[in-house]
This record gives structure tokens, C-alpha cells and sequence, in this order.
């Protein structure tokens, strides 16, 4: 059985593209139809906090059981890489075992499976039965960050093809500087700390003193400790736990032990959004070597949700666009990422040599989008079209005032007639989503510094 699906604007160069917010849409509507059965589903994290969530799903019978499998299995996949957990809860026990089996270390999820227990919760993964009467109730948490602009401080954002540092005294830079670097597939752990600890000397340098150090970086980070990250991945699994998983405490101990802090470059994207538009209820969403993101709740606190929407489904069609660390068809970063431009060059006739790294290749298509290059312009106008229907389907799980989209795959034109076909299909598909959330980008001084003074706002000296 296959949905009735319908909707207004379609990607020109990925007409493919099955928007998860208009795929779901239609499913709730024939579940509604067909007076289905409420699901409770939730994850939980090792902290105790639980995320509930309720819907709908179709009758359990053999007819609808693809439908009712994709449907689940795709919002256990969002709220995974969203909120995070070890455990997944569902309320019926048919779509427990369906689902079970297929994030066993076995089955097609086994990378979800891993990721989420052993490498960021330290704890089996586990998907298990829960009878609604016994379903509990969310439980979240927030916390300030940052915000402290006190004394001597460096910030440093660490992505995927560049390094940035900044020297800030009292809240005002006195210096920065971008160095490029190749982190990914790098197979010598002290590449990294080297990296790293030469460009906090570079701003210590520009400082009479350094009261506190903050960072951000792609990734997971518990209390500093990196729990997994693309930056890394080039590494054994041996180096990484000897060298890398507490590189931010060694680092700390070089530097005297002076509070030291780090998290996920989405967040400070958020909190940097929150600092420069004295606004919340911020979702940040950086389009560059990946597809960061960060979240400010409406009184200006962080969760301890991963917020790692690179991995979290951006597509429902069948046979989509591959990750190829997940293996998982439809992630945001494909999407959302200079992955996404090197994948829709060709659709546009745009031809690359293979060896050529995605960042060049990005390079290449700003440069046609200057020359105003009808195909560089189709590569941009669909990306966001798929942009505008994703923002709706991140509206049914954030609470989202202002977006903030940032990013290299944003620069220049490209990123201004991104940002124009997200709105096009707000307004002609979700106009109440068009009326209360406001699409920003950061204004040059943000570009330049705001990331880096909220990575220096992270530590309290006190």
C-alpha cells in the first residue's frame, strides 16, 4: 500500500525528494482515517532524562505493516540523533520487535545501535516493550552556557577543513586567524593535538594573560570528554581511546588547568545566535563540511540532547542518497553540507574530477553562482526547496522562534537564494510556520567573531 502524496514546490534537480514532514502528514491523516492505535515511543539517556513522544499509527494488521515499520522506525531514527538515548520504549508490542530487530548489532541500524550505546552512553543499546499504562512522562532538563565575558579568554571552532581561534579580552576580539587543516582521515592522534594546542598559543600570544579557554567542535562531548566525531574517525579505535577521548583534560593540563570547556559547535552556533540577537528559542543550523546543529530553548538554556540532525532523516524516499559513514539513505547531511553540492553538481552538469575534495568543489560552484551560472543557481534554489519542507518537519520537534543558517555552503548568493526558496515553501505550504519563525543569517562582525567569542564565553573563571 503506498501514501497519496502531494505537495506544491519540487527540488529541480532532486525530484525525487519525499519530504518526511508531507510523507508523515499523509500517514496520519489514513491512520486517522482508520481509527488506528495511539504510539508511545521515547528515548532515554544515562542522566535519567527521558523524552516522550505520542502519535498515531494504522491499524495492526498485514496491509499496513510497511507503512506502519517506516513510519516508526524513521521517527525512532529522528528522535535519536534529536534527543539521544541508550533506550528506545515503544507501547506495542508488534512494532517493538519490528523495531528491535532492525537496530540490533545485526540489522540495518547496527551503526545507530553502536553509536548511541558503547560510544556516547557507555551502555548497551537497548529497544523494549512498555505497556502504555506504565509509559512515563518526559523528563528533560536545561542548563545555562557560556555567556561569560570576564578577563582573558580564546575561543576555537574546530571543523572539518579549517581551524579557528580567537583571542578575546573583556568580550572583544583582539585576535583571530583561520588555519586549514585535514582532520578526517588523519591516522596520527598527535596531528590533532598539535593542531589545536599551536593555534591557542597563536591567541595567547595576542593576551596578556589566559583566564579560561572554550571550544567547539563537530561532534559528541560529555564533560569535555569526546565520545565520537568526524574528526577522529581516521583513527584506530585503540589511539582514539588513549589519545583522543580526554585530548581536552591534557589539553587543560598543558594550559596550567584553567577552566577548560568544549562542546558541540551546534551549540555554540545557537548560543551565538542567542548572544547577538538578545533572542531564544534559537535553532542553528550550520551547512558546511557537515550539517551542525544546536538548540536554545525559549528561556535561553541548552538540553542535553545531541541535536546531531546530520544524521537524522531529512528524505523518505526509497534507495536515497547514502551517508557513507551511517550507511543510512536520506540524512540531513546530504542534504545540507558541501556533500549535498557535490552531489547535485552532476545532476546540474557540473562535472568534477573524482579525486577533487568536496570543499574545492564548493569553491568551484561559488565561483559559476558569481558568473551567475544558471546551473550553480539550480544546485542552490534546490537545496533550499528541500530546506524549507525539512524546517517544517524540525517545527514538529523544536520550539523554533529564529533559525539561524550559517555555514560555508551559505556564502555569498547562493546562500541568500537558499534561504529565499526555504521561505517560498513556508509560505505557500506551512504559512503559520512562515509567520512565526524568522530565517537569519549572522551579520559580518558575527561571521567573523560571534563564534568565536561564545566558544570564549563557555568557561566560568570564577
Amino acid at each position: 500500500m503506498k501514501l497519496d502524496l502531494s505537495y506544491k514546490i519540487k527540488p529541480e534537480l532532486d525530484p525525487g525528494f519525499v519530504p518526511p514532514v508531507v510523507w508523515n502528514r499523509a500517514f496520519r491523516e489514513l491512520a486517522d482515517e482508520k481509527n488506528g492505535p495511539t504510539l508511545l515511543m521515547g528515548v532515554e539517556r544515562r542522566d535519567g532524562t527521558f523524552s516522550r513522544y505520542d502519535t498515531i499509527i494504522l491499524p495492526n494488521e498485514e496491509v499496513y505493516t510497511a507503512l506502519n515499520t517506516k513510519y516508526v522506525e524513521r521517527l525512532v531514527k529522528f528522535l535519536l540523533w534529536q534527543k539521544g538515548g541508550y533506550k528506545v520504549l515503544l507501547s506495542d508490542e508488534k512494532m517493538t520487535a519490528v523495531i528491535a530487530e532492525i537496530y540490533s548489532p545485526e540489522g540495518p541500524r547496527a551503526w545507530d545501535n553502536d553509536f548511541m550505546g558503547d560510544k556516547v552512553y557507555s551502555k548497551e543499546f537497548t529497544v523494549e516493550y512498555c505497556p502504555a499504562g506504565e509509559f512515563p512522562e518526559s523528563k528533560e532538563t536545561t542548563s545555562p552556557l557560556g555567556r561569560h565575558l570576564d578577563g582573558c579568554r580564546i575561543g576555537f571552532d574546530l571543523g572539518g577543513s579549517d581551524r579557528k581561534c580567537a583571542a578575546v579580552l573583556n568580550g572583544k576580539v583582539v585576535f583571530s586567524e583561520e588555519i586549514k587543516w585535514s582532520p578526517y582521515f588523519e591516522k596520527d592522534p598527535s596531528y590533532h593535538y598539535d593542531g589545536i594546542n599551536a593555534s591557542l598559543k597563536s591567541a595567547a600570544a595576542h593576551l596578556p594573560r589566559v583566564d579560561a579557554i572554550g571550544g567547539s567542535a563537530a561532534g559528541v562531548y560529555v564533560n569535555n570528554e569526546v565520545r565520537i566525531a568526524s574528526l577522529f574517525r581516521g583513527l584506530t579505535r585503540e589511539d582514539f581511546d588513549k589519545k583522543i577521548k580526554r585530548i581536552f583534560f591534557d589539553l587543560k593540563k598543558e594550559w596550567n588547568n584553567i577552566p577548560f570547556e568544549v562542546v558541540n559547535d551546534g551549540e555554540v552556533t545557537a548560543l551565538a545566535a542567542s548572544m547577538s540577537f538578545n533572542d531564544n528559542a534559537i535553532l542553528g543550523l550550520s551547512m558546511g563540511t557537515s550539517f551542525a546543529a544546536g538548540y536554545v530553548t525559549p528561556e535561553g538554556n541548552i538540553t542535553p540532547w545531541l541535536n546531531e540532525l546530520a544524521f537524522a532523516p531529512a528524505d523518505y524516499r526509497e534507495n536515497g542518497p547514502i551517508d557513507e559513514w551511517s550507511q543510512d539513505e536520506g540524512c540531513g547531511v546530504q542534504f545540507f553540507s558541501q556533500q549535498a553540492v557535490a552531489r547535485l553538481a552532476p545532476l546540474a552538469g557540473i562535472e568534477f574530477d573524482e579525486d577533487m575534495p568536496f570543499p574545492e568543489r564548493l569553491v568551484e560552484v561559488q565561483k559559476l553562482m558569481v558568473e551567475n551560472d544558471e546551473r550553480a543557481r539550480k544546485i542552490y534554489e534546490t537545496i533550499g526547496t528541500c530546506f524549507g519542507y525539512t524546517i517544517a518537519y524540525y517545527a514538529e520537534f523544536y520550539e523554533i522562534r529564529n533559525l539561524l543558517i550559517l555555514g560555508r555552503v551559505t556564502s555569498g548568493e547562493g546562500g541568500e537564494i537558499i534561504i529565499q526558496k526555504a521561505e517560498e515553501v513556508l509560505r505557500e505550504e506551512f504559512p503559520e510556520l512562515a509567520e512565526s519563525i524568522t530565517l537569519r543569517t549572522p551579520n559580518e562582525q558575527d561571521k567573523r567573531h560571534g563564534q568565536a567569542i561564545a566558544a570564549a564565553s563557555l568557561a566560568s573563571i570564577k
